[in-house]
């Protein structure tokens, strides 16, 4: 039986690791548990987000959106994109963590190199594709970058006004998106490689499997958690995706460009509807969630088979 005075030590040891978990606990309360729990609130209210009356409207924001087209066809082209991204931007990251994990020269430099478009700042690399993509003739030449090398190699017929044409605005967006975001999936992909033990690769090949087989019953089998978690990464991050649009498109293409946070940047900015707004992100939150928890049950799954 514990003594009084061991009680006292253990409630002080006790309040001690309190006060150090503290900070962080009034941090996360502050900045996500009553933004979370006000995000509800006002999405049951009508609020132009500078009258201090906040007028309660139950679910009618939610039914209003139900019939809104813009806004499910703003999901529909975060969904592009985000399939753009996890064909073509993991597919290119894979193959190149491939090669990086082999014996080539030069792969360090090639580490750091794929790693650049990452860290760049999105209006930067919006600005440098606008200047690659510019349909614009000076001189008799072509201003952009992909014009004048196609007026140069005598293919005139592919030279295009890329961001201009909703035929092609929203796969340009999506492919440069992807060309900025591989790099993440490249370092993750390249530190999952690392860890497969080489000896599983020697007795594959010891047995007479190919390298298509030894890809596909060694690699990809110990890549499948790695690989499960940069999917999750690229939903999240793609179906977000808002800061590169603008800086490539601005406003120019409406009804072609937008994606569910312009929408809801327009909801606030634009229509001074905050109550909207919320109810927007509640949906778009949820169905970002629901996705994940999807994908994760997916990869519990062939964590099993």
């Amino acid at each position: 039986m514990n003594s009084p005075k061991a009680k006292v030590f253990e409630i002080k040891g006790n309040l001690e690791n309190f006060l150090f978990v503290l900070p962080a606990l009034l941090i996360f309360s502050i900045f996500y548990i009553y933004p979370f729990f006000e995000l509800i609130n006002l999405a049951l209210r009508e609020w132009n987000g500078v009258d201090p009356v906040k007028t309660f409207i139950g679910f009618r924001n939610f039914l209003d959106m139900a019939q809104d087209t813009v806004w499910w066809n703003s999901i529909v082209h975060a969904g592009y994109i985000t399939l753009i991204a996890l064909t073509f931007q993991n597919a290119l990251a894979f193959a190149l963590a491939l090669a990086c994990d082999r014996e080539i020269k030069m792969k360090n430099f090639y580490r750091v190199v794929f790693f650049i478009p990452p860290v760049l700042s999105e209006m930067v690399v919006g600005y440098i594709w606008q200047w690659i993509l510019d349909p614009n003739m000076q001189n008799g030449q072509y201003v952009g970058v992909l014009n004048f090398i196609l007026a140069k190699l005598g293919l005139l017929n592919l030279i295009h006004s890329w961001l201009s044409d909703p035929n092609t605005v929203l796969t340009c967006i999506a492919v440069i998106h992807s060309w900025k975001g591989f790099g993440w999936g490249f370092i993750m992909l390249l530190a999952g490689l690392q860890t497969i033990d080489k000896q599983l690769y020697e007795a594959a090949k010891v047995d007479g499997a190919g390298a298509w087989s030894t890809f596909m019953n060694v690699t990809v089998p110990m890549m499948l958690p790695v690989i499960m978690v940069v999917v999750i990464l690229t939903i999240l991050g793609s179906m977000q995706a808002f800061v590169l649009i603008i800086s490539l498109v601005s406003q120019g293409l409406a009804g072609y460009t937008e994606v569910p946070v312009t929408e809801i940047l327009g909801s606030m900015n634009g229509n001074k509807q905050f109550g909207y707004a919320c109810a927007q992100a509640m949906v778009f939150g949820l169905i970002l969630v629901v996705s994940s928890f999807l994908l994760k049950k997916v990869s519990d799954k062939m964590k099993q088979a």
